[in-house]
């Protein structure tokens, strides 16, 4: 084969034909819909499944091999998938999962999945069916939470890059535009404020926005976890006395370890005072807007400058789908809109539009991450949806009660939402340890462990919309039965 001075083949005649589509469709479509039929048995038998399970040796070694040079069949790369993949998921499709916050994802989801991934298309600009369904998105969320029509919005992976963005735009609206070219440099240092019991992505969205997270305040919080609105006012006092530069606030709605809400409103109250950012870190509990018995525990959310969140989590859209919603939409175009000669806009074609995904977020190249969500809420419907959370809630209080009931247990943080945490009598912390991943490895169950006031704790996060009252008293059988085998509480 001759060459041309570039290394490209000197005639088209020298090469096969390129396309990477299958060379016999029907063998195809069989061989996908014979893994899609597998697939949505997967689902459906789910409880006959181990909760998790380690991969196995074979597994390990088989993604050891070299890079292949030359094609496979499909049929074979399938069975691998089914072999090798499908039995070693993280779990979060069971019912008895509970160990971190994940959405169980949904059937609909999944049929979203295979619609976004065949059309392919990059949802970081241009004019088409893509940027729509986002855009309807921002309003179904602007209605939700109570912002106005103008508000913004954006997918991305998930609430620490929605709570990095959000970080930015504070950042970029307290110092100006210019901050964009010049930095930090010769400006005040800013200083920003949270709770002492807020996600971590928190200290490292200051970290990647260059503010540093020596400059976050963690803020003080009462015996339910929730940020006290007295210390952070005090706090808010004293930077501005040392010369300091207060600029943001971030509210939790549902910390991570107990589930706990800030009185946002309260929070929103000092930082229309004190002209700060308020921002909401909604990636546990701000979807819970959907329910009509919940919406109350988050008022104030309605007046944040900002909120963070994750359909898949409790709206149960298949990963990942994290959501940024900015009252401002103009501030969040500030932050980051660019001039570059590829990304000109013009008022007919492909390049229509004013505002593109791409004004609004660090991402050029996008997933279509609003399709999955928009039929999860389109064929489900924002009450089922609601409901479904509500019942999540309900469930982490009957197990409370259970828990409450038996002598072998105590709850160690009140059960804002729907997360359970609790302690074993007499037990220390590797007792407590080795009976979660005992737990974990059984495949029965999989609950985690977190800290609280300096105790190790079970922790159980009631996410999936499949766990029932059933499920529950379930594992209460499973958890009282492993510590009477191991002559703890018969």
């Amino acid at each position: 084969m001759s060459l041309s001075a570039n290394g490209i083949p000197a005639a088209a005649g020298d090469l096969a034909e390129p396309s990477l589509d299958p060379a016999d469709w029907d063998q195809f479509r069989e061989l996908a819909h014979g893994l899609l039929d597998d697939m949505i048995t997967h689902i459906e038998t789910i409880r006959q499944r181990p909760v998790w399970q380690a991969p196995a040796e074979e597994t390990r070694q088989r993604f050891t091999r070299p890079l292949p040079n030359g094609s496979r069949e499909l049929g074979e790369v399938l069975d691998d998938v089914r072999t090798h993949i499908m039995p070693f998921a993280t779990g979060n499709l069971h019912p008895l999962f509970m160990g971190w916050v994940h959405g169980a994802g949904t059937p609909v989801g999944m049929v979203a999945e295979i619609v976004a991934s065949g059309l392919n298309m990059n949802c970081g600009g241009r004019d088409h069916a893509g940027l729509v369904v986002e855009q309807q998105i921002v309003r179904w969320m602007s209605e939700a939470l109570g912002y106005p029509d103008g508000a913004s919005g954006l997918f991305l992976t998930g609430s620490s890059m929605a709570n990095f963005v959000a970080v930015t735009i504070a950042r970029t609206e307290a110092l100006g535009q210019s901050v964009r070219e010049t930095g930090l440099r010769g400006e005040r240092q800013l200083v920003a404020y949270t709770s002492a019991q807020a996600h971590s992505c928190i200290a490292q969205a200051m970290q990647l926005s260059g503010i540093g997270s020596a400059n976050l305040r963690l803020v003080e919080v009462d015996d339910a976890g929730r940020m006290l609105p007295d210390a952070l006012r005090a706090m808010i006092a004293e930077d501005r006395a040392k010369g300091f530069w207060p600029f943001l606030v971030v509210g939790t709605a549902g910390t991570v370890n107990t589930g706990a809400i800030d009185p946002l409103a309260d929070i929103a109250d000092i930082a229309s005072r004190e002209n700060l950012w308020f921002h909401v870190d909604g990636a546990i509990g701000a979807l819970a807007m959907l329910s009509d018995s919940l919406r109350d525990l988050f008022k104030g959310i309605e007046r944040s400058a900002s909120v963070a969140l994750d359909f898949h989590k409790w709206g149960q859209v298949p990963y990942d789908a994290g959501f940024l919603l900015v009252r401002d939409g103009d501030a969040q175009k500030r932050t980051f809109a660019q001039p570059a000669a590829y990304l000109q806009r013009a008022d007919r074609g492909l390049a229509a539009g004013e505002t593109w995904p791409c004004d609004l977020g660090p991402d050029l190249s996008r997933g279509f991450r609003a399709l999955k969500t928009w039929m999860t809420i389109e064929a489900l419907g924002a009450d089922r949806i609601g409901q479904s959370i509500a019942h999540s809630c309900m469930l982490a209080h009957h197990l409370a009660k259970r828990l409450e009931r038996h002598p072998a247990f105590e709850l160690k943080a009140p059960v804002a939402l729907n997360i359970v945490c609790f302690g074993i009598r007499g037990s220390d912390a590797e007792f407590v340890r080795t009976l979660v991943l005992d737990l974990q490895e059984s495949g029965l169950a999989a609950p985690s462990w977190t800290t609280i006031n300096g105790e190790l704790v079970v922790r159980c996060a009631i996410v999936n919309h499949r766990t029932t009252t059933a499920d529950i008293d379930g594992f209460m059988d499973i958890l009282t039965s492993t510590l009477a085998d191991r002559g703890v509480w018969s």
